[in-house]
């Protein structure tokens, strides 16, 4: 039993959709976000310098794992020169996580 649920996991994961990047995607992204009724982008991005000022250097838009929810991930510099990882939810723009990058 417990090998089928490992199998299915790994399956499940296999088969999620990829992550949005790059100016290439920026339609894709756009598109998802109106036909799921999600916030805007701008909406997001303001979000999240809202919760950590700095510059966005990336920005994707992620099916969140084995859910129909999404979150907006953004790549940012700090005023200090420090890289974060601020995930915002896509649907109320409420702030999910902030991180440091440690490998930065």
């Amino acid at each position: 039993m417990k090998n089928v649920l490992i199998a299915i996991t790994l399956l499940a994961a296999l088969l999620a959709p990829p992550a949005f990047a790059d100016d290439d995607d920026l339609p894709k992204m756009r598109a998802i976000a109106e036909a799921m009724k999600l916030i805007s982008l701008e909406d997001a991005t303001a979000k999240a310098l809202a919760a950590k000022p700095g510059t966005v250097i990336e920005a994707d838009l992620e099916r969140r794992f084995m859910s129909d929810d999404y979150d907006y991930e953004f790549e940012l510099i700090d005023t200090a020169g420090k890289e974060w990882d601020v995930h915002i939810n896509a649907r109320d723009g409420s702030v999910r996580s902030m991180r440091r990058d440690w490998f930065d």
